[in-house]
């Protein structure tokens, strides 16, 4: 009976978890599922950083480093020698500060992030409607072409160049969104070793 009901339990807990997740966006071009926000919990195991999130920006060097390391112009291994400097100058408030550190690169990476999936989402729309109009255009040439009348004149000339010019844009898009969809999962890459790496000095 016990057993019966500790499985009736973790069924219902899985429900609830399944229910919990993002349902997939059908717009969504990238072979990942769109996630809008990170949370910290997925790369943080350190102190509880909600308090940090909403003040790191109050502590100046924590800041300043928080936006450096966040940055991807530093490399990542010059990340561990800035921790190891901040943290033996942060003294016995160690803990408290590199949170706060973990918190801005968060904060920044975390808002970076957003606007790069926000911007792959207009990407998408934008793709979506210069197919429409690709469809629309190889249409109107069809039927031209089919027509019993047909013949070359200006008109179909000038829509089968419209046509191949838009095919041509829309390809070579579509083989740009195979890099830009990337993007998002770099960025979690480099939050989820920078926490490491603070976490490492705690």
């Amino acid at each position: 009976m016990l057993r019966t009901l500790a499985l009736a339990a973790l069924a219902a807990a899985w429900s609830a978890a399944a229910l919990a997740q993002p349902k997939p966006d059908p717009e969504w071009p990238c072979p990942q599922r769109k996630v809008p926000t990170l949370g910290f919990g997925a790369v943080w195991t350190g102190p509880d950083p909600t308090q940090a999130l909403q003040d790191w920006g109050r502590d100046r060097e924590a800041a300043q480093l928080a936006q450096k390391l966040a940055s991807r112009k530093t490399p990542l291994d010059e990340v561990d020698p800035l921790l190891a400097e901040f943290a033996e100058k942060a003294g016995p408030d160690k803990a408290e500060r590199l949170t706060r550190v973990f918190a801005g690169v968060f904060d920044v990476i975390n808002g970076e992030r957003g606007k790069v999936v926000a911007g792959i989402g207009r990407y998408a729309r934008g793709q979506r409607v210069m197919a429409e109009r690709i469809r629309d255009e190889a249409g109107q040439i069809s039927e031209i072409k089919t027509s019993p009348d047909v013949k070359e004149t200006k008109e179909l000339s000038e829509l089968e160049t419209r046509f191949n010019w838009d095919k041509r844009i829309f390809q070579e898009r579509s083989q740009s969104l195979t890099y830009v969809c990337e993007v998002p999962t770099l960025l979690e890459q480099r939050l989820g070793e920078i926490a490491r790496k603070i976490q490492a000095k705690l």
